[in-house]
């Protein structure tokens, strides 16, 4: 069977590993070379085309390819990279902000903002330890990948309220358990 066959993504929606394995390998080799034009990264590029292959096989009960199976993939790997590079450049931007908030807050010579901060740091790591998982992955993939509530639930594969619950869950628990800490180092900041 030709994988250009209007009957393939039928077999992959039917779960035919055989017919998935057949595409990967005979996309893999020009989808990653294409993501690399991309992002400029062959690890990256990897990821990209692994990620497009599991969302595939993940979703292929849903499967809906109008234009050709090769014409959806390299669709697919274009949106997968075009996320991946906002997301960096959100991140970009997010550590620029955080790192000129920092010095202005916390001069180099101040030693004891620097342990402070540090500890602020761990506290946080912490805390984000201690949420349930889906809880944590809903924060991390809001707060620090930038994504769009819509984006998560599509993401991971729930409703928009089970993300906006879940994002009001970890902010009430670290707010919990950060709340005394934060206390402390307002009152050191506040006194130097």
């Amino acid at each position: 069977m030709e994988l250009n066959d209007k009957g393939f993504p039928e077999l992959l929606k039917q779960g035919n590993e055989q017919a998935f394995e057949k595409v990967f390998t005979a996309y893999y080799p020009a989808l990653h070379a294409y993501a690399f034009t991309i992002v400029a990264d062959m690890p990256v590029s990897d990821e990209m085309v692994q990620n497009v292959f599991l969302k595939l096989w993940a979703k292929r009960d849903k499967l809906e390819i109008l234009t050709s199976l090769k014409a959806y993939l390299y669709k697919s790997i274009y949106n997968e990279c075009m996320d991946y590079l906002k997301n960096r450049e959100y991140k970009n931007r997010y550590k620029a902000h955080a790192l000129h908030n920092n010095k202005n807050l916390v001069s180099a010579e101040d030693a004891g903002g620097r342990v402070a901060m540090n500890e602020l740091e761990k506290k946080l790591q912490n805390a984000l330890n201690d949420l349930p998982d889906e809880c944590r992955t809903v924060f991390q993939l809001s707060r620090f990948e930038g994504l769009k509530y819509q984006e998560i639930a599509t993401h991971l594969g729930l409703s928009v309220k089970t993300v906006e619950a879940q994002m009001g869950k970890a902010l009430r628990r670290l707010r919990l358990s950060l709340a005394e800490f934060i206390s402390i180092l307002i009152f050191f900041l506040w006194i130097h």
